[in-house]
C-alpha cells in the first residue's frame, strides 16, 4: 500500500479534527498493522487516549467508506511520545538542541548513520547536525528516519510536565 495513498485519505480526516499527522506506516502484509502518529496542530497541547480514540473513530469510518485496504487490517492511533520520529523540516527546527537518531538515504561524509544534536534548520531544509565535534549538513530530502533519542534531561522535563499544573 503507498504511503502518500493512505496519507492523502487519511490527513484530511486528521487535520479537520485538529491534529497534525506526524507519520502514517503500515506493517505487515497479510493482514496489515496501520498505525497513526499525530499530535494537536499545537503540539504543546497534550494529546489524550480520547483525542486518538476521536481521530481512529473518524479514520476507521473515512477507511471503511473508500476502503483502500484490500486486507483486514487493525489501526493504531497514538501519539508520537518522547522519542518521537522526526518526519518533517518543522519538527527539526522545533527540536534544535535535542540529541537524535538519523539515518539517510545515500552517504553523507561516507556515512549513512548518525547520533548526535541538532543545531539549526537551514533555508534549504538542511539539517545542521553536531556529532562528535563536527557539524554534518544533511539534506532533508535524503533523510530515511530520525527520531529523538531520550535522554535523563529529557526524562527529567518530561516528569516536570506531567506535575505541572494544568490550567
Amino acid at each position: 500500500m503507498q504511503r502518500h495513498y493512505l496519507a492523502d485519505i487519511i490527513e484530511p480526516v486528521v487535520e479537520k479534527l485538529g491534529y497534525e499527522v506526524v507519520r502514517i506506516l503500515t506493517i505487515g502484509e497479510a493482514n496489515p498493522t496501520l498505525q497513526i502518529m499525530i499530535e494537536h496542530k499545537n503540539y504543546e497541547e497534550e494529546l489524550t487516549v480520547d483525542n486518538c480514540a476521536e481521530v481512529s473513530r473518524a479514520v476507521s469510518a473515512t477507511l471503511d467508506e473508500l476502503d483502500p485496504i484490500e486486507n483486514r487490517y487493525t489501526l493504531e492511533v497514538s501519539s508520537p511520545g518522547l522519542d518521537r520520529p522526526l518526519t518533517k523540516p518543522e519538527h527539526f527546527e522545533r527540536y534544535k538542541g535535542y540529541l537524535i537518531k538519523l539515518e539517510t538515504l545515500e552517504p553523507v561524509e561516507k556515512r549513512k548513520r548518525f547520533k548526535g544534536t541538532i543545531k539549526e534548520v537551514a533555508a534549504d531544509n538542511n539539517v545542521m547536525l553536531e556529532m562528535e565535534n563536527v557539524i554534518y549538513s544533511i539534506p532533508f530530502a535524503n533523510i530515511a528516519k530520525a527520531k529523538i533519542i531520550i535522554t535523563d534531561e529529557l526524562w527529567e522535563q518530561f516528569l516536570k510536565s506531567q506535575k505541572a499544573p494544568k490550567a
